[in-house]
């Protein structure tokens, strides 16, 4: 399976594009481990092999990610990653609310 196709290429916009939008940053596209329970949300794109975006696995926490280092990451069972094909964009305080609650102490 192709991780990155043209079309969501086109779709992600470059690193640093949405600096300052903190939970209203777009994840525009989301792969996962089928066999463990790592997932990597891309909102922004180098158009080379850098995102920035959401990754959650052991804690969620934003950073940068590679595409190249993707197609090598194999889960428990040796499975590869694999590109979700029903994600439809969404913003990052949707996918992961609690890292945007204010504090309110």
């Amino acid at each position: 399976m192709k991780l990155l196709t043209k079309k969501i290429t086109k779709q992600l916009p470059p690193l640093y594009s949405q600096d300052g939008k903190n939970g209203k940053t777009i994840a525009y596209v989301k792969f996962f481990t089928p066999d463990s329970n790592w997932s990597f949300y891309g909102c922004e794109y180098d158009g080379e092999d850098i995102f920035f975006g959401l990754v959650d696995g052991h804690e969620k926490e934003l950073g940068y990610f590679s595409l190249n280092e993707l197609k090598t990451i194999r889960g428990s069972l040796g499975l590869p990653v694999e590109r979700d094909f029903g994600f439809k964009p969404k913003t990052l305080e949707e996918i992961a609310p609690e890292l945007f609650k204010e504090n309110k102490s």
